[in-house]
């Protein structure tokens, strides 16, 4: 193999999907203040000390240790880009004809990267666990680096597993916000407030966004199997296009589709009925899904399939957005 240059920044920010990164971090910024802090204010309290003055539940959690928690979920998540890159050479150099790891970077580096990202996110997803007083949670840091690393070692080769694995793992995004969100408060307040209201609601919230992260991820995710189906045929991978064929995979993938548009109307329908989201759902989610939907229907080019991939990312992008409306929402008081 033919080495390049020694590695530089970009090649390091490349390996590590820097922008992907960025959107991880924004996620989990938005769903504390966009979703779970218009909640807690929305939810009067009295406090047994004091039975005389109503307050409103405030986070329990500092901004730093939140911040400790956003960079470790960050860290873990760019070890598992590395650690993909570096199983993926083969197959890389086949779909796009060209690799970092192998290439500029060293796969000796590559371990190297991944094994300090890792040490790093799981430090700080254990200290930030501990500080909230529930430090067996800092187990789910060490679960998810051990997935990462089986699924880009043998489960991303496997019939829909891989698919379901990284839906998991995106949708697992914003609910760690709520759970390490959630839990202090509730242990404050169950044990302060002469009537607590409870945390189910924050569970509702950013599940809902959870449900659309793992369902469009699904969706992309088995695009982006029929847009590599080239290289994954020829290093021996079973994934759904493989082993089913590309009509069976876009039947999939438009009854995903379809379910996903579905689930968004019905929600609002049922829970909160406005104008605003009816607007917003259709114009930056509904509408580009069927796009997505005559793109993979009618493509017979890769650069076809590349489009809707696209496009589904920015549909991702477009539902997290979505959470700066819910908070304005929740904050008129015209749903809870």
């Amino acid at each position: 193999m033919k080495h390049s240059r020694g590695e530089n920044i970009r090649d390091i920010m490349t390996l590590i999907r820097l922008p992907n990164l960025l959107v991880v971090a924004v996620t989990m910024m938005l769903m504390r203040y966009a979703v779970i802090r218009p909640l807690l204010g929305a939810m009067p309290v009295t406090m047994a000390d004091d039975p005389l003055t109503i307050t409103t539940m405030v986070f329990q959690l500092g901004w730093i240790d939140f911040m400790i928690l956003v960079i470790s979920t960050c860290l873990i998540t760019a070890a598992g880009y590395v650690i993909n890159d570096y199983f993926d050479i083969r197959a890389d150099l086949i779909n796009r004809g060209t690799i970092i790891v192998g290439n500029t970077i060293t796969r000796r580096k590559a371990i190297l990267y991944h094994n300090i990202l890792n040490i790093l996110g799981v430090a700080g997803g254990t200290y930030v666990s501990a500080r909230i007083g529930f430090i067996w949670l800092g187990i789910m840091f060490v679960l998810i680096t051990g997935l990462l690393y089986f699924y880009s070692a043998t489960y991303k080769r496997q019939f829909l597993i891989g698919n379901i694995i990284v839906a998991v793992l995106v949708a697992l995004v914003p609910m760690m916000v709520v759970v390490y969100d959630a839990a202090p408060v509730f242990v404050r307040y169950s044990q302060t407030v002469t009537d607590f209201p409870g945390v189910a609601i924050l569970f509702y919230w950013v599940g809902g966004f959870a449900l659309f992260a793992f369902l469009t991820t699904l969706i992309r995710e088995i695009i982006k199997d029929m847009e590599d189906f080239k290289g994954d045929m020829e290093t021996g991978r079973k994934t759904l296009p493989v082993l089913s064929g590309m009509v069976t995979c876009k039947t999939v993938v438009v009854a995903f589709s379809l379910v996903t548009v579905a689930l968004l109307y019905i929600i609002w329908y049922r829970y909160l009925n406005d104008r605003l989201t009816f607007i917003y759902i259709t114009l930056l989610l509904a509408i580009p899904m069927i796009v997505v939907i005559i793109k993979v229907i009618t493509g017979r080019e890769k650069h076809q399939l590349h489009f809707a991939s696209r496009l589904m990312k920015l549909i991702m992008l477009a539902g997290i957005l979505y959470s700066l409306v819910a908070g304005a929402i929740i904050t008129s008081g015209k749903v809870l």
